[in-house]
């Protein structure tokens, strides 16, 4: 075996380890934002799970509110869902734009419901009420922090993967599309957690 041999088998090795890192960076890249989403995941979750008891706490005091709490939960199962198929996929760019529109029509809700608490003060001075008004503001803060999280890690696996060599790799390691951020359609509910005060 001659040196030009010895020097394309040595150049070829370091071409596949190469290649491996490569493949082995996307595949960390890709679970870092994926367990970032199941972040996002267990916040909406406990919001989800906190909308019931806030509607059955209003059901009391807004009788003749009816159509307003049967919105809310509404959207709180069209948000589930939504949820539910994000979850399946990460980073799906329909996946994610069906969240945002739920989570969106949900927030809407919710500030409707807000609008009519606040015509009850004995509603909103409730301490039920108030208690779940914090926890779901503290959920609320805690979904814009996952979020955040979340869309910083697809951008760390989109930047990767766009950039020169791995773009060349990306697709034949089944990492060919981009992921997609959470986005919601209103660039201030981006910002800030929306206010739910009773």
């Amino acid at each position: 075996m001659g040196l030009a041999t010895i020097i394309i088998l040595v150049v070829i090795a370091l071409l596949a380890l190469y290649g491996v890192a490569i493949y082995n960076r996307l595949v960390a890249l890709r679970n870092r934002y994926q367990n970032a989403f199941a972040q996002i995941e267990v916040q909406l979750k406990r919001r989800y799970d906190l909308i019931p008891n806030l509607v059955e706490t209003a059901k009391a005091y807004l009788a003749h509110e009816r159509q307003t709490l049967e919105a809310v939960v509404e959207a709180r199962n069209a948000a589930a869902t939504g949820l539910q198929e994000a979850a399946a996929n990460p980073g799906n760019a329909e996946a994610m734009g069906r969240l945002a529109g739920a989570e969106g029509a949900l927030r809407h809700a919710l500030g409707r419901l807000n609008v009519v608490v606040e015509a009850y003060p004995d509603l909103k001075a409730s301490q039920n009420m108030q208690q779940l008004s914090e926890e779901l503001t503290s959920t609320e803060n805690k979904v814009a922090f996952a979020r955040q999280s979340f869309n910083d890690a697809v951008m760390a696996y989109n930047t990767y993967r766009q950039s020169f060599p791995p773009v060349m790799l990306a697709g034949a390691f089944g990492h060919g599309n981009n992921a997609s951020l959470l986005e919601f359609a209103d660039s201030q509910e981006i910002q800030a957690a929306p206010k739910v005060a009773f």
